[in-house]
């Protein structure tokens, strides 16, 4: 009994290890390259104003007692397709933030733009609720608030990475006039 619980156990770590060593897919974000810091995850921020009027019940219902019953299901068909194209957009700024994040903590661990445990915690509620919305456009009972606290959730993530960037410029700075005040003073750095 227990060399069966030790032998799935040591089968469970191999299959994890193997699957940690894997080398990872790279997203189509991540082929074309980093954008600029600046924009980088707050492209989103320019579609919303389309999304807000997408989901807009006032069209809704203005289509549904003006229009056939064919146009109604072809306005609510390219709604849904328009908004889960944003949401894809939406994934795609979160993924690049998360890269951003792995960059910087890199360049520096004392910045620490997103300590490990809340990058999972800021993961786990993305997908969460990038998930349930899919499913609630995907049904048709997508309401504008969850399409807005995803994106806030994005934003969010997108002012900590300015933050985190304009420190880590702030740290460079400093150590540069400083191993200048050095230098000019005969005193060399090694």
């Amino acid at each position: 009994m227990y060399f069966d619980v030790f032998l799935a156990l040591t089968g469970l770590l191999l299959l994890l290890l193997i699957w940690s060593l894997r080398k990872p897919r790279r997203s189509a974000a991540a082929q074309r390259g980093m954008s600029l810091p600046d924009e980088c995850g707050s492209r989103h921020t320019s579609y919303l104003p389309q999304i807000q009027q997408a989901l807009a019940v006032a069209d809704y219902d203005y289509v549904s007692q003006r229009g056939s019953r064919e146009l109604f299901r072809r306005f609510r068909k390219e709604r849904r397709r328009t908004t889960l194209a944003y949401l894809a957009g939406l994934r795609e700024d979160f993924q690049n933030l998360l890269g951003l994040a792995r960059i910087i903590a890199v360049l520096s661990p004392e910045v620490a733009a997103l300590q490990e445990f809340e990058k999972l915690r800021l993961t786990c509620q993305f997908r969460w609720r990038f998930e349930w919305l899919r499913l609630e456009i995907w049904l048709g009972h997508a309401r504008l608030v969850d399409v807005s606290n995803l994106a806030n959730v994005v934003s969010g993530l997108s002012v900590r990475m300015q933050k985190a960037i304009k420190e880590l410029g702030e740290r460079a700075a400093l150590a540069s006039k400083l191993g200048s005040s050095l230098d000019g003073r005969g005193v060399h750095p090694v």
